[in-house]
């Protein structure tokens, strides 16, 4: 380890964060005023300095993950089968090769690279065991590839999540600068901040997400949430600006707010339906989850045949799909993918789809999202989405239930049921139904409410014995991050 001499830069950031991360190891210890002197602190801008410049490098990186999961898509649902003799779009028998393909690459990142290709989707928006190690990025990147952009049901923000906190990571060990450990874990945070916000293009999302996702609170919640912020805010910018830069559009990699006309102020009968949705979304949910998890259990018990299990799950996905697409007439791609890009048109041609077609969706996109949950990496959260929304509008189908606050209430108890997160569950459902009006924000809370008690009434509970995913990753031990030398 270098020396630390007091004309050094290396240990600008010492005095101030050693001194908090000492005081935090006692519960209480650390108070509201030595949390506003260390925020006030020389060190502390420092910091923020050395967080602005890994939120542009995060942004950017964040911006071809997800840039590249939508031109993989293209080139697997348009360009190839338009070069292979089907100008009209693929035919339905389509997803099967792709399906199994991109799950053949996912089990060779998860058996063949460090890292185990990331977090288990189906154990939720996992956010402990320290920051990923760079060495582990290459299989979390390579199986977050294969399945979302294959169009496996999961979404692409877990391994951003990780994206972000390892590139962090990564430009502080290539810098050859010495840093304790709770300033590399704020860094690594905050590169989080910036490379979630950038799928979301909100900075108020991406923090209120990965705030209450770590159980962040009392003094230490500022001074880790300015960095945050810093790094949320640029990574929103870079998001907004890479549309113009580029020419390319931004809802090929960011969820927008949707299209919905306002509704008026609600009224006993919606909330009466609000609190029957809130509590049937938690209860199928659940179900989705335990399918989840005896699905993860199945593949890690037989994991010397993942090579063949993992493609053999996606060739059963991509039956339900090719299913579904029988019964209803509708194109298979509801069932596939995260839901993202599906979600915008269901919710502008909902008067398209009848109750059974929608009751369809939601039984073989739930079972297709349970299979992936236990096999795949990648994000739990944009198909808890979808399926939300799909079950709003089933449920404006109800007397006096409008479909904007039917899709309002089915997005965030979605949202809870899968994350846990009340709170990010509501901002969330809020912010993408905005043009709804705030009339639906009271049936948003109730919603989300009924469904988290549910959740946490019916909702598998772990297994202590399992070994957790945390502890078969690689984070970043509190030597190795206060030398950070090159890999």
């Amino acid at each position: 380890m270098g020396s630390s001499e007091p004309g050094d830069d290396r240990c600008l950031i010492r005095p101030s964060v050693n001194h908090w991360m000492a005081a935090t190891d006692s519960p209480g210890a650390f108070s509201q005023a030595q949390a506003d002197a260390t925020v006030r602190s020389r060190p502390y801008a420092v910091l923020l300095v050395i967080v602005a410049v890994i939120g542009i490098v995060v942004s950017l990186a964040a911006w071809c993950f997800l840039e590249g999961i939508y031109q993989i898509q293209q080139e697997l649902y348009v360009h190839l089968p338009h070069a292979l003799g089907y100008p009209n779009g693929p035919p339905e028998w389509w997803p099967l090769p792709v399906l199994a393909v991109g799950a053949l690459v996912v089990a060779l990142a998860i058996t063949r690279l460090p890292g185990n290709g990331g977090h288990i989707p189906a154990e939720g928006l996992a956010m402990g065991g320290g920051p990923p190690g760079p060495k582990v990025l290459s299989g979390v990147i390579l199986a977050g590839l294969a399945t979302v952009g294959s169009g496996l049901v999961l979404g692409p923000e877990a391994p951003l999540i990780a994206l972000g906190a390892g590139v962090a990571v990564l430009m502080i060990r290539l810098a050859r600068r010495e840093f304790p450990s709770q300033a590399l874990m704020i860094i690594a945070a905050a590169g989080s901040f910036s490379a979630v916000s950038f799928i979301f293009q909100s900075p108020l999302l991406a923090a209120i997400l990965l705030i209450e996702a770590t159980g962040l609170g009392g003094p230490r919640l500022r001074v880790v949430v300015v960095p945050g912020l810093l790094a949320a805010g640029i990574g929103t910018l870079v998001s907004l600006g890479m549309g113009s830069f580029t020419g390319l559009n931004t809802s090929h990699y960011a969820l927008g707010t949707l299209s919905l006309t306002a509704v008026g102020r609600p009224h006993v009968g919606e909330f009466a339906w609000t609190i029957a949705l809130g509590a049937a979304i938690a209860a199928v949910t659940s179900i989705v989850l335990r399918g989840g998890l005896l699905t993860h259990r199945f593949v890690s018990q037989r994991r010397r045949l993942l090579l063949l299990l993992l493609p053999a799950i996606a060739l059963l996905i991509g039956g339900l799909a090719i299913l579904f697409s029988q019964i209803t007439g509708k194109d298979f791609d509801q069932v596939l993918f995260s839901g993202q890009d599906q979600l915008p048109g269901l919710v502008s041609q909902a008067s398209t789809w009848s109750v059974g077609a929608l009751l369809w969706l939601v039984l073989f996109k739930g079972i297709a999202y349970a299979l992936s949950l236990g096999s795949y990496r990648g994000g739990p959260t944009f198909p808890a989405l979808f399926l939300g929304a799909a079950a709003g509008v089933t449920a404006s189908h109800l007397p006096g239930f409008p479909i904007q606050a039917g899709i309002a209430v089915g997005m965030g108890a979605a949202i809870v049921a899968v994350l846990r997160l009340p709170l990010s569950a509501v901002v969330i459902a809020t912010v993408l139904t905005s043009h709804a009006s705030s009339n639906v924000e009271p049936l948003i809370i109730v919603g989300v409410v009924v469904s988290y008690i549910v959740t946490l009434l019916v909702a598998p509970r772990p297994d202590p014995a399992e070994e957790p995913v945390a502890a078969r990753a690689e984070p970043v031990a509190a030597g190795a991050a206060t030398t950070a030398s090159a890999p």
